[in-house]
């Protein structure tokens, strides 16, 4: 069976279509892990990741006559759905981690009180963009979801999204811009938690 060449997720969404849910489950194993993924990256633990991901999957299942394929695939409609899930399920689950890469690393790290604090520093800064990037419009969450992590072509996210492939650009071009000043706003106006101040007592 691993020699057979795999079945498109179009030829089996048909089936889907029809109520067949065994092909679903061939979906449902083929994609869990990269929808699972995806929602880790924005939530803050595993827990809250798997069950983003099972009404993810339930809500493919539900809407199954709705769901629009991208290049005989599904993921891109799984994966804005995954963000629409994100905004709908927690409303204390509005921390974001970082999205657009990881912060590099110190490149040198002279003793330890130096590498503390790099880290709390990488970490206030993780914190920020997921802050900035909650503050997004919805739209611009997915334009910036599935052409700047998921790597997809501005005219295979406006297929997904339903929109034009100028808007698609014009959003993205929009979007980064935003996402930057926010993280400027942010920042200026975020105090350090939790840090003793010479000369003053802490609680």
């Amino acid at each position: 069976m691993s020699g057979e060449p795999a079945v498109s997720d179009e030829t089996l969404w048909r089936k889907v279509v029809n109520g067949d849910g065994d092909s679903f489950g061939v979906l449902f194993d083929r994609h869990r892990d990269r929808v699972f993924h995806h929602a880790l990256r924005v939530v803050t633990s595993a827990h809250t990741a798997e069950d983003i991901t099972a009404i993810v999957f339930y809500e493919a299942w539900r809407r199954r006559e709705y769901v629009r394929m991208v290049n005989s695939s599904i993921i891109a409609w799984l994966l804005v759905t995954t963000n629409n899930t994100i905004r709908n399920h927690g409303r204390h689950q509005r921390r974001h981690k970082q999205f657009l890469g990881q912060l590099p690393a110190p490149l040198s790290q002279p003793d330890i009180a130096d590498e503390v604090t790099d880290v709390d520093e990488r970490e206030r800064q993780t914190m920020i963009l997921r802050k900035a990037f909650a503050q997004l419009k919805p739209l611009a969450r997915d334009v910036l979801t599935l052409c700047v992590i998921e790597g997809l072509s501005t005219r295979d996210a406006s297929t997904a999204l339903g929109i034009a492939e100028g808007t698609v650009k014009s959003r993205l071009h929009r979007a980064k811009s935003q996402l930057g000043n926010l993280y400027e706003e942010v920042s200026s106006t975020r105090e350090p938690v939790g840090r003793p101040v010479h000369g003053r007592k802490t609680s």
